[in-house]
């Protein structure tokens, strides 16, 4: 990522309200500790000692930015307006597309059942909605990836930030 990019996400956060200073962890700090995380897998344990940082404020401010990333999600991604189904021919009243990715993961020996798919490798199934201008209108990550695309999709439907499909049209 770059600089400015990394900037620029750290003055959307806290201009949109999704992201508020605290009194010792800088807005900077913990968008680069939780990117860190992302990018790289590192364990908090680790972060403590490059942050100096408590485990247990490495991990408050990791699922702050989470919780801000997704409440920021309903702003950057929209539901098309117009169904776009004319540009596909046979798939009248379609206004996009559906489907599961496995992506590896690394978990504790513990869970590693849970996350273990089909093919023996641990991974976690991630669900994403694209409309029919290949926009991403909806993603549910964080399922095991022993758990099956019909359950992460009825979870999908069924959640509280559920996926809708517009009355009278398919996916």
């Amino acid at each position: 990522m770059s600089k400015s990019a990394f900037f620029r996400l750290c003055r959307i956060l806290v201009d949109g309200g999704f992201l508020i200073e605290t009194q010792n962890v800088p807005v900077k700090e913990s968008v680069a500790l939780f990117l860190h995380v992302l990018a790289h897998n590192t364990k908090f344990r680790v972060l403590g000692g490059t942050y100096i940082r408590s485990i247990d404020t490495i991990s408050r401010h990791f699922n702050l930015v989470l919780r801000a990333i997704l409440k920021m999600t309903s702003t950057y991604i929209k539901r098309p307006a117009t169904s776009q189904a004319h540009r596909w021919g046979y798939f009248t009243d379609c206004v996009g597309a559906i489907d599961g990715t496995h992506i590896d993961v690394t978990v504790p020996q513990s869970e590693q059942g849970r996350y273990r798919n089909r093919k023996q490798a641990i991974t976690t199934n991630v669900l994403g909605v694209c409309d029919a201008d290949m926009k991403f209108v909806y993603v549910l990550p964080g399922w095991e990836g022993s758990a099956s695309d019909s359950r992460v999709l009825r979870n999908a439907l069924e959640r509280e930030d559920c996926f809708e499909v517009p009355i009278g049209k398919n996916f």
